[in-house]
Parts: C-alpha cells; sequence; structure tokens
C-alpha cells in the first residue's frame, strides 16, 4: 500500500493469494455458500433461532435457448403465484416480472436493471430478449391463471404468441413453467442443444434428456 517494492517472499504470496480470489470469483459455489451464510445467520439472529435457514442447495443450470430462458424466467416470476404468496404478477414481490410492469407503468420505459426484450427479431445494435415484452406479460399472467385456478394443462383464449415461435404448446408451456427445476439437472434446452452441451462438457448422461424430448423439442 505505501509504494514499496515486494519481496520475493511476498511476492509469491500476493500471486497465491490472487488466484485464491480468481478462483473464488469464478466459483458460483462459493459465492452462494459464502452469501447464504450470511443470511442464514442474519435470519436466525433476527428469529433468535438455530438450524438450517435454507431448504436445501442452491441449483445452476445452463439455460440453452430462447425455450428454456422463457420457461425458466416465468418459473420464477411465478413463484409467488404458485406458493399462494400473491394472486397476480404485478403484486408479486421480489420478482423481475414486478420490476417491468412497474417500470412501465410509472416511466412509460422497461426496467433499466433489466435485460430488455427487443421484439420479435434479434437486432445486431442491440441486446436483449428477442421477444416483445407485452406478450411476455399477457402469458405470465395467463399461466399465472392457470395455477391459481387449478386448470391443468389448459391455457384459454388464443394461442400467445410466444409459444408460437417456441413451437410449443399450452400444455408443454405450463408443465415447464410449474415445474421447470424438476425436469431439468445442468442444463435445459431443445434435444438438439442438450446433446450438444453433453458434448461439450463431457457428461456420458445428461438428465432431462427425455423431459426435452418431450417438451422442447429437438430444433
Amino acid at each position: 500500500m505505501s509504494g514499496n517494492e515486494l519481496s520475493s517472499a511476498e511476492y509469491v504470496s500476493f500471486i497465491e493469494t490472487v488466484e485464491v480470489y480468481r478462483a473464488r470469483l469464478y466459483n458460483i459455489s462459493w459465492f452462494m455458500r459464502d452469501l447464504n451464510e450470511h443470511i442464514a445467520r442474519q435470519a436466525n439472529k433476527e428469529d433468535n433461532c438455530s438450524g438450517r435457514f435454507w431448504e436445501g442447495r442452491f441449483k445452476s443450470q445452463a439455460l440453452l435457448d430462447e425455450s428454456a430462458l422463457l420457461s425458466c424466467m416465468a418459473y420464477v416470476d411465478l413463484n409467488p403465484i404458485r406458493a399462494k404468496i400473491s394472486k397476480a404478477p404485478e403484486t408479486a414481490e421480489f420478482t423481475s416480472i414486478k420490476k417491468r410492469i412497474e417500470a412501465v407503468k410509472n416511466k412509460g420505459k422497461q426496467a433499466s436493471i433489466l435485460m430488455p426484450f427487443i421484439g420479435g427479431q434479434r437486432q445486431s445494435r442491440r441486446k436483449g430478449i428477442a421477444f416483445n415484452l407485452n406478450d411476455y406479460f399477457e402469458l405470465v399472467d395467463m399461466t399465472g391463471r392457470c395455477i391459481r385456478n387449478d386448470k391443468a394443462a389448459y391455457i384459454e383464449n388464443t394461442q400467445n404468441p410466444i409459444l408460437e415461435r417456441l413451437g410449443l404448446h399450452s400444455n408443454q408451456w405450463l408443465s415447464l413453467s410449474i415445474n421447470f427445476e424438476k425436469h431439468f439437472c445442468y442444463a435445459a434446452g431443445s434435444e438438439l442443444v442438450m446433446n450438444k452441451f453433453k458434448s461439450h462438457t463431457n457428461h456420458k448422461r445428461l438428465r432431462g434428456m427425455g423431459q426435452a424430448r418431450t417438451l422442447l423439442g429437438h430444433s
């Protein structure tokens, strides 16, 4: 800190420390463990109790295509509705869809802290989700109504434009948006991209291949 040169021993120690922290920054398991421990200790202190705070270990899944991305987004956005904590997406606390809705209502534009929806086609100079935001709002709203009303495998009215583009039927979509974590383990996507991922990561077997074929197709 004073600007003095490091000795040989100090330099070696410094390099070793850099490598340790570089490895940690690349390691999501280390980050989540550290984050979860802090939250658990704080929660137990506030509740004046001890023991496990989190239900289980975090899950990390690679989202390999647009179908997997949208399904996972909806799955997370609908968590409060499935848990019966909230009755509608716009009142679901701590979700991205609530932030998106509030931004549109209050500012007339998309939330700056979230990846934007950029419309029906990818544009070379814009980075974002290649669907219309209003279509996503409508899809999540319809799915939430199905969950609340226990209407198995059925979405009312006309097929949502996002589902049309993804080539998914309503029963496939509901299965994905309700049980996404149960269907996939390390990665999620169509059978084709799942096979590419398996080859790239040298997995001999990849859990979820059957669901990928049934729910997300081959392309």
